[in-house]
């Protein structure tokens, strides 16, 4: 009790002692929007993210092409391979989740991306002497949540700490997070690499996820001679994830990042936007001889915005490290945090690697120990969604190709879009591909998402069930599609406005009115009449040419002509006096 009475008072002094520090450097600007803060750049020593490529949320990338993160084979990347013959490379990576709770972490503040400057805080927030927090209950669901996902074992009694540092958008002077006791520790997480990169399945170790607020944002100036803070984000909730260093390639890095990203959208926790800062890696890269057991000296990178991204530092410094190693100067690899340039495609130095003393750890006074029971685990793992593992696995056994697996099960919209449409038509080969073919290349055009486009899953299964019993053909049922992404309707409103059915000896669907044969057996003859060269090389051998036939009368007819109907009557009049 005496140890918190002390604490308390000393981060009292602290933080007064901190107000009269940020208020000498408070500069008065006019035409602001809101009253915002001006640190001089003497104090600022903190680099924030730039936003030089973003990862969108849309999986609309397909025209039967690859399904994740887009990677090109580059002559680095033939370097980096190089290099690996004489060198291993040891990778892990440090992941910071916001979570999508309504409010933030320690307080009742609400928190929305692109909000005014400082319109989203409180004495809370603001780390205002005498101002207490007070735990949100929906971050200890998304941990659970999270933790299951990712096959965690769950620690029933864990507790908040101080992290010890001072930044300028960290008005407490330390952020509240979890040190010795995390709230999951020891799981993993699957992943199936793409095709393109050698496929295969792959088993990547978490060494914990913790619970933590995160800090404010710099603004800096064109000038450079000031920068504003902005404390919106201060207190909203995160979850940390750290992997054990299990990765080898820049691609098997941005691989799992990309499917941690695909696991928080799938459990709803984060919307996983990197461009948003919703999802952030730091990537620990260290390389050592082929056979030597002890682990080099890692080198920490930030300011990775895109997994593309991500994959290329992690190249780029496996290259740097090797080439130092070869010059005999492998005592230059310092343990330090260095900044992606994204112009200049390169990894520099941005600071020198804190050590934990430096953070001084304590147990956190003003909030209680965080406690539930195995009911309550047991009640959130009855809840949780079909994740993206399980649904790959359920593809694959449907009998759809790898490549369609990782399409479909990439972007949890667009999974949810095929399962419906499956649901109603159990033609899962046919539905895979109008949505990797014609959907996918529609959204991508007009930068859609599957969700916002005009065309229900129910619709889909309506035009899939037409074509298949020959009510429309193909062709036709390509124009209906577009008709129906762009404006909506229905496929039988569609098909009877603009009398679309095909002609054909089967009844009408939607009219239930019997077609005699003879208009399609007119066209033919047309055909035949109008192409005497063809029919002479028909006959005298070129069979194949029935398909340039059956092309002709699909074209008089306007593609309303049933297929099968008209080539068993090219058939007979191609092949009537041949005998």
């Amino acid at each position: 009790m005496i140890r918190c009475l002390v604490s308390s008072q000393l981060n009292y002094l602290k933080n007064s002692l901190m107000a009269l520090t940020l208020l000498k450097g408070i500069q008065s600007r006019p035409l602001l929007p809101r009253p915002s803060t001006f640190i001089t750049r003497k104090h600022v020593f903190f680099c924030s993210m730039q936003n030089t490529q973003t990862e969108t949320t849309t999986t609309t990338t397909k025209t039967k092409q690859q399904t994740h993160s887009n990677f090109t084979e580059t002559p680095r990347a033939k370097a980096v391979e190089k290099v690996l013959k004489d060198y291993e490379a040891i990778i892990g990576i440090e992941t910071h989740v916001q979570l999508a709770t309504m409010t933030k972490a320690f307080c009742s503040c609400a928190y929305s991306y692109g909000s005014q400057p400082n319109s989203c805080i409180c004495p809370v927030c603001m780390g205002l002497p005498g101002a207490l927090p007070v735990l949100n209950s929906k971050v200890i669901e998304y941990a659970v949540m999270l933790g299951v996902a990712l096959n965690c074992k769950l620690s029933l009694n864990s507790k908040f700490d101080r992290k010890q540092y001072f930044y300028p958008d960290l008005p407490k002077g330390y952020q509240i997070s979890q040190f010795d006791i995390p709230i999951a520790t020891n799981g993993f997480i699957d992943l199936d690499l793409p095709l393109e990169f050698g496929g295969g399945h792959r088993r990547f170790g978490i060494t914990r996820v913790h619970m933590e607020e995160d800090a404010g944002k710099l603004l800096h100036t064109g000038s450079g001679s000031y920068s504003q803070v902005d404390l919106n984000r201060a207190g909203v909730p995160l979850l940390e994830i750290v992997s054990e260093p299990d990765m080898r390639t820049g691609i098997e890095a941005a691989e799992y990042a990309a499917e941690l990203q695909r696991v928080v959208r799938y459990l709803g926790v984060s919307n996983g936007n990197m461009q948003e800062g919703s999802l952030r890696c730091d990537v620990n890269v260290s390389i050592r001889p082929i056979g030597q057991l002890e682990f080099g000296t890692k080198v920490e990178i930030k300011n990775l915005n895109s997994f593309s991204a991500m994959s290329r530092a992690i190249d780029f410094e496996i290259a740097r490290q090797a080439a130092l190693y070869n010059q005999g100067q492998a005592e230059e690899i310092v343990q330090e945090t260095r900044l992606w340039e994204e112009g200049a495609q390169k990894t520099v130095t941005m600071r020198k690697k804190e050590g934990l003393a430096d953070y001084r750890y304590f147990p956190e006074p003003d909030l209680p120990e965080v406690i539930f029971t195995e009911e309550y685990v047991n009640g959130i793992r009855d809840s949780l969604p079909e994740l993206p593992e399980l649904k790959r696995r359920r593809y694959e056994e449907m009998g759809l190709s790898m490549q369609d697996v990782l399409f479909l099960a990439n972007d949890v919209n667009v999974a949810d879009f095929f399962d419906a449409t499956i649901a109603k038509v159990p033609d899962v080969k046919l539905a895979a591909n109008w949505i990797m073919g014609d959907i996918a290349a529609y959204m991508k055009n007009e930068k859609l998402s599957i969700n916002e486009i005009k065309l229900s899953p129910q619709e889909l299964s309506e035009l899939i069930a037409s074509i298949k019993s020959a009510t429309i053909s193909g062709k036709i049922g390509k124009e209906i599609l577009l008709e129906l992404m762009e404006k909506g309707g229905t496929v039988k409103g569609l098909i009877k406005e603009k009398d679309l059915v095909q002609a054909s000896s089967l009844f009408y669907i939607v009219f239930k009115q019997e077609v005699d044969p003879v208009e399609i057996e007119k066209i033919v003859d047309k055909v035949i009449t109008n192409n005497p060269k063809q029919l002479e090389q028909y006959r005298g051998g070129k069979t194949k040419l029935q398909g340039f036939f059956a092309g002709q009368v699909m074209k008089e007819s306007k593609g309303k002509a049933n297929p099968g109907l008209v080539n068993k009557i090219l058939l007979e009049k191609l092949n009537a006096k041949n005998g």
